[in-house]
């Protein structure tokens, strides 16, 4: 369905002073080329200034068939036919010729670069570039990224690149390489309407019935490989036909494809093939197969690319459309790239970015069919035409379509589609866009008379007509002077005598913005007829369109400057008039508008787009006051409100904003939610925005809404809120003894704003949180570490919110106690690796600090270490050396010291990751050597450990051996212990007790692991083998029994 609405997209019309019948037109770099009806002359009109004055004109070498202008490069490519031979050319600094410089160079395709006849002094001169064909030139095709030309044959399509090559600082010369024939075996010269189109890479070859495209793409360093073709081998324009090997299967297998326009059979009846569409890795089934050939002088560019089919649409006549099967053929195709405003424009002979979108726009006489096709493929839309449609052309705001009298403008959906190919945050409750595949619109029908071409360059629109002027009257007053003639024979009349007309028109659409206030004030009529009504929406969605479509445009507001040389002096940056450009603050205030306005229509609906009331408001720009007051407007009663509102105004309420509603709005709401939604209450009054509602009036709501329904405990938490606002304790109190805390955790779990509010670097404590933390400090820890469990408050969340808690009460060095509790917490639930080692860290960053400080004010922790040890696996049981280096009535702060040594002696702490740490810990006293001996026990540091305990703690030594040296570790005993046992022995002269039996403990156990002669060979000699004796006769004793 195509929705037809009266507005004004046509701003003015001019008629181009041209002096003869023009026969062909194009557009391109703010000119409007216009060739004679003899096809030898070409006239250059200036397409931005009133009455179109002419740029120049000149003469071509042949009679043109038909012409091109590429934006990049300025250059002019015409196919050209002199004495039955056609000609491909190319025209080049034709603006020279608007300062009468009559000096015309004309040379082949590659000559300037490779030779050196024309080398010399640099000459201000258009020149004419001949372009040497094996094969009869079709069509023509410039790529509007980088200035490359497709030709368009009989069995092949040849790419020539744009070359560039600076002759000093002012002057440049264009030239072009032909680099790549692809080669279609299965085209049939015969075949009308061939034409073809090239863009960033994507080609398209349209036929009288089909339409085919493909992308060429390059793979670095990979070997040429025919993507979705065949592998026979490539076909050589330049070897004749029968020296081919296998030239014969590829004329078969020709043969039995299927025709463009059909084949006749034995009884003269015409076969049309079906419809057809393949789309993607489907395509490649059309049965078209192509091979590439390469030509370039870049040798390293062979083999890099490939063929990916992209679309293939194959058409049959259709006669219920009124169209006859001569008169159905395919017209109009044509690639449209959309550059985005985080893009470079493409500028004059500089090689532009990859588009944001890539759209094919490919018409019969009744339809026409837009498709997508970079980043997927997709039919966008489908065109009908009330009537037979003879051109049509693409632009970033419409299709234009021109019939037999009338120029008729319908809407597009490119905007939609580069939208959501810039924004990922579109389709979300963030961004919203209006949909693909919402229905087409035409806007006005502008009658002429007789119109036979149409072309376009940005915001002109240019018509050719030629329309029959002669009456009936001059007919029959024609005949009679014939008749009264005695010569049989009358003199033949020039055109204008014979009473035909022309024109040749130039068409301006209304700057976007314009247009824009006038649908927004034609939707006002369908709003006072039916506020509800789906054609006010539409109309406002395409509005939207418009303005979106303007704002992705990288010229709106920054219009480039392209670079200037001599020629160029005279076509002031080629078009670029910054006068027509839209101030884009204009243009974004109008923007936001349209979303408050699409967000009022969504906002009253009761359908299952109501939901897009959340995002349009966003965009909008508009604050939660002033959207409650738009919908205010809108309804008589409460009841009134739509669902879009509803679901706008209770997802704003959940998000993190923290916009203050006055009392009078918060109140408000209040009442709507207690008429519509009920049961969103208690989170509807935990949100931030609510902080000034009236506790009355929000508790008389919640007590309505508990008489109706169960009591919930999110309900009773939001209650006690409440009187906690009023400073009713007893109530308070009432309120939370209903419920265990077990049961409390679970209902902060469902509404985590009764606790904070805000996410990220805001994070602020409620009444509540402040109340319970000195009150129920254990409540709030255990609520917090629910949330953090359940993915509502982040770890980084969490110490803010602590921290902000308890900034203003003093507590221990290393953050306040209530932050380490939740740590100590946590870690005790956590099952996330990254988290447990984070709070690992944190922790034994606290504990070391607060050690090292002896800081021992006394602050009670909620979990002491024979708690965590009993309840925590990552806390370990203290070893029994450990105990006897710290006994239990060490003075200085044992639970930090007590929790620091039982997390290593736990299994989960890496003691490196807490090397550094250990910098700030001296080791003077038994408690940091007891911790520098852990950790360095863990990283399996025995024997500097058993020196350290020597040294500082000798009593300690055997129990640490009994725990530490086993198993792998059980050779230490007499390798390193006993050596060192013996010699601190002996300096001592047997004097000290604590080494001599430590020494006797450790004999008892080498005795026990070695057998006599190894015992033997560790006995020192030095005359006091009558010490070691027993412990040798035990180990004999021990041997001989085993």
């Amino acid at each position: 369905m195509v929705h037809v609405y009266n507005c004004h997209p046509f701003a003015s019309q001019q008629i181009v002073p041209t002096e003869q019948e023009p026969g062909l037109v194009c557009c391109g770099g703010g000119a409007l080329f216009v060739v004679s009806a003899g096809g030898c002359k070409i006239e250059a009109f200036q397409l931005g200034e009133e009455g179109c004055p002419l740029i120049c004109r000149f003469a071509t070498m042949g009679t043109v068939q038909s012409i091109l202008h590429s934006e990049i490069g300025d250059y002019l490519v015409t196919i050209e036919e002199k004495n039955n031979a056609p000609y491909l050319r190319a025209y080049t600094n034709w603006r020279y010729q608007a300062a009468e410089k009559t000096r015309v160079g004309v040379r082949l395709l590659g000559h300037f670069l490779r030779g050196s006849s024309m080398r010399g002094a640099p000459k201000e001169q258009m020149e004419i570039i001949e372009i040497p064909l094996f094969e009869r030139p079709l069509c023509v095709a410039c790529c509007g990224v980088t200035g490359d030309l497709l030709v368009g044959c009989p069995k092949s399509l040849v790419l020539f690149s744009l070359k560039r090559q600076a002759l000093n600082d002012k002057l440049s010369i264009l030239d072009f390489e032909r680099c790549l024939i692809i080669h279609l075996p299965g085209l049939s010269p015969q075949q009308v309407g061939m034409d073809v189109a090239i863009c960033a890479g994507y080609i398209a070859l349209q036929t009288e019935l089909e339409v085919l495209v493909v992308k060429l793409e390059r793979l670095p360093g990979a070997a040429f490989t025919q993507k979705s073709a065949d592998k026979k081998p490539q076909d050589h324009s330049l070897v004749p036909q029968d020296m081919i090997p296998g030239a014969e299967h590829d004329n078969e297998t020709e043969g039995r494809r299927e025709g463009l326009a059909g084949h006749r059979d034995h009884d003269d009846f015409f076969i049309f093939p079906k419809h057809q569409e393949l789309l993607g890795d489907r395509a490649k089934d059309c049965g078209v197969k192509i091979s590439l050939e390469w030509t370039g002088m870049e040798s390293e560019a062979r083999g890099n690319f490939i063929i990916t089919y992209i679309l293939y649409r194959r058409f049959a006549p259709d006669f219920f459309q009124d169209c006859s099967v001569e008169e159905t053929h395919l017209h109009s195709l044509q690639f449209h790239p959309v550059f985005t405003s985080n893009q470079e424009v493409c500028v004059e002979g500089v090689r532009g970015v990859e588009p944001t979108c890539l759209f094919c726009f490919f018409s019969l006489p009744k339809t026409g069919y837009l498709y997508s096709v970079r980043g997927g493929v997709q039919m966008v839309s489908a065109y009908q035409y009330p009537e037979k449609a003879q051109q049509a052309v693409l632009t970033d705001l419409f299709l234009h379509i021109i019939t037999k009298n009338a120029l008729q403008c319908f809407s597009v959906r490119c905007a939609a589609v580069a939208a959501r190919a810039e924004d990922p945050y579109i389709d979300t409750t963030m961004k919203a866009c209006p949909p693909i595949t919402m229905e087409l619109c035409a806007l006005r029908i502008q009658l002429f008379i007789g119109l036979k071409a149409l072309c376009h360059y940005r915001h002109h629109i240019v018509l050719l007509t030629t329309a029959d002027v002669e009456t009936r009257e001059d007919t029959e007053r024609t005949a009679r002077r014939v008749m009264n003639r005695k010569s049989p024979f009358t003199k033949p009349q020039n055109p204008s005598e014979m009473g035909h007309g022309w024109n040749l028109y130039v068409v301006n659409t209304v700057p976007p913005l314009q247009l824009y206030n006038e649908m927004v004030e034609y939707s006002k009529t369908y709003e006072e007829t039916n506020p509800l009504s789906h054609s006010r929406l539409h109309l406002l969605s395409e509005a939207h369109l418009l303005l979106r479509a303007t704002l992705l445009d990288p010229r709106v507001g920054n219009p480039v400057e392209r670079p200037q040389t001599t020629g160029q002096n005279l076509a002031q940056a080629l078009g670029y008039n910054t006068t027509r450009t839209a101030d884009r603050q204009e243009l974004q205030q109008a923007f936001q508008e349209s979303c408050a306005q699409l967000g009022d229509c969504f906002s009253r609906f009761d359908k299952r787009d109501c939901h897009l009331a959340l995002p349009y408001y966003k965009m909008s720009g508009l604050s939660l006051t002033e959207v409650i007051s738009r919908n205010r407007g809108l309804s008589n009663s409460l009841c009134g409100y739509g669902k879009g509102f509803l679901f706008f105004l209770k997802h704003s309420l959940y998000e993190e904003t923290l916009e203050l509603l006055t009392e009078e709005t918060a109140n408000e709401v209040l009442d709507i939610f207690g008429v519509a939604e009920p049961s969103q209450l208690p989170h509807v009054i935990a949100s931030p925005s609510m902080a000034r509602a009236s506790p009355d009036c929000g508790l008389a709501h919640l007590e309505r809404l508990e008489s109706i329904g169960a009591p919930s405990v999110p309900l009773t938490l939001s209650k006690a809120a409440l009187a906690l606002r009023m400073a009713d304790l007893q109530l308070y109190r009432q309120h939370m003894d209903r419920h265990t805390e077990m049961l409390q955790v679970y209902g902060f779990i469902e509404e985590a704003k009764l606790l904070l509010h805000g996410r990220g670097d805001t994070v602020v404590p409620t009444l509540l949180a402040r109340h319970l933390r000195d009150n129920q400090d254990g409540l709030l820890v255990a609520a917090m570490v629910a949330l953090h469990e359940n993915d509502k408050v982040k770890l980084d969340e969490a110490d803010l919110f602590f921290q902000e808690l308890c900034g203003d009460v003093s507590g221990p060095q290393g953050g306040p106690q209530l932050l380490v509790d939740f740590w100590e917490a946590l870690l005790m639930a956590s099952s996330q690796e990254a988290v447990i080692q984070e709070l690992l860290f944190r922790l034994t960053t606290v504990y070391i600090d607060r050690v090292t400080r002896r800081d021992g004010r006394g602050f009670k922790p909620l979990k002491s270490a024979d708690d965590l040890i009993n309840w925590c696996s990552h806390y370990g049981a203290l070893y029994p050396w450990v105990s006897i280096l710290t006994p239990a009535h060490f003075n200085i702060i044992p639970e930090d010291l007590h929790k620091l040594q039982s997390l290593l002696c736990g299994p989960t702490l890496d003691a490196s990751s807490i090397l550094p740490l250990l910098e700030q810990l001296p080791d003077e006293d038994n408690a940091g050597l007891s911790v520098h001996v852990l950790c360095a026990t863990k990283l399996g540091h025995y024997e500097s450990s058993i020196e350290r305990l020597l040294d500082r703690c000798p009593q300690a030594i055997i129990p640490y051996a009994n725990h530490e040296l086993q198993n792998n570790n059980m050779a230490l005993w007499w390798q390193k212990l006993f050596p060192e046992l013996c010699e601190r022995t002996r300096a001592t002269q047997g004097e000290n007790t604590i080494l001599l039996a430590a020494l006797k403990e450790t004999l008892v156990v080498v005795a026990m692991e070695l057998n006599p002669l190894e015992f033997l060979d560790l006995l020192p000699d030095d005359g006091t083998v009558h010490f070691f004796l027993p412990h040798l006769l035990e180990c004999s004793q021990r041997n001989l029994m085993m």
